[in-house]
């Protein structure tokens, strides 16, 4: 396995970065913008950034969110344009050899400011909610409800994009006050009929998708939103294997959860409090950690990857 890419410095402009991500402004050859969006190794968990990370990472989460764009291209216009990294301009052969398969070369968008999340089960923190209040984000649910049953209607559940910290849940009245009604409506019926088709479509090869959240964006001059971002990953969903779902209690899940697991055990011993900087992750978790996102990949798409 090869080493974690943690960071990218390239000679590109409009460097920024998120969690997990570093972007770039590129000018394609035809004269176009586009967006370069790099999936990078890093880890994060309860909004820290762990100081190492999980190698070959950015490369499942980028080929999944291919799979499921090319999944959907015929009835989502989305903002992919290719994942070759030879369509980059300007990168030298070393840092071409160290982006390949982890790049998204992307439309420009300017990002509608809802996060749209699709929930098919209850858990997380519609759980919390749920127990709290018997509702979910407002959405009032059937009294008895365990933790992680499935919820016969799946529910939109938007939330304001936070630019640090958690999103906010929001109405979708509230939604409607930022973005309109029409958009708003949209918006909740893409989200629903996405998760939907994804929920069948992994059901049918032993994964549950428990929930899921999108982002949209929409090019300058044009009302029409675009699935943006990615789509359907461990790190943008809850995967659960099916032959294991058991109501009334956490569930096992295709994600960072063997990180967080082990975190919860670093700050119970008082060695950490969830602040920055994250700590190094053993090489025990790294390999348990890398092996879902891997097993997640290899049954959505049936075929292999190799790191």
């Amino acid at each position: 396995m090869s080493e974690a890419l943690l960071e990218t410095n390239l000679s590109l402009p409009n460097r920024r970065s998120g969690k997990v991500r570093d972007l770039y402004d590129v000018t394609l050859a035809n004269g176009d913008e586009a967006l370069l969006i790099i999936a990078t190794d890093r880890i994060s968990a309860f909004d820290v950034v762990m100081a190492n990370g999980l190698p070959g990472k950015g490369i499942v989460l980028t080929q999944i969110s291919r799979f499921w764009f090319d999944h959907f291209a015929g009835d989502f216009e989305h903002h992919l344009l290719s994942t070759d990294v030879a369509d980059v301009p300007g990168l030298t052969a070393a840092e071409r050899q160290a982006l390949d398969r982890r790049i998204m070369l992307c439309r420009k968008t300017e990002v509608v400011p809802i996060e749209c999340i699709a929930r098919g089960y209850i858990t997380g923190s519609g759980w919390k909610d749920y127990q709290r209040t018997g509702q979910v984000c407002g959405i009032t649910l059937p009294e008895g409800l365990q933790n992680s049953d499935r919820l016969e209607t799946p529910l939109f559940t938007p939330s304001t994009k936070a630019e640090t910290g958690h999103d906010e849940n929001i109405s979708f009245e509230q939604g409607a006050q930022v973005v309109g009604e029409e958009l708003m409506q949209w918006l909740a019926k893409a989200t629903l009929d996405l998760y939907g088709r994804a929920r069948d479509y992994a059901l049918e090869r032993g994964i549950i998708l428990a929930d899921t959240k999108f982002e949209f964006g929409q090019i300058a001059g044009s009302d029409h939103p675009l699935l943006i971002d990615e789509i359907f990953t461990p790190d943008s969903s809850r995967f659960w294997p099916a032959d294991e779902w058991q109501p009334g209690r956490e569930q096992p899940s295709f994600d960072k959860q063997i990180v967080r697991n082990y975190l919860e055990t670093v700050v119970n011993a008082g060695e950490w409090d969830k602040t920055p900087p994250g700590p190094s992750l053993p090489q025990e978790v790294i390999e348990r950690s890398i092996a879902r996102y891997l097993e997640a990949y290899q049954r959505l798409t049936e075929s292999t990857l190799t790191l």
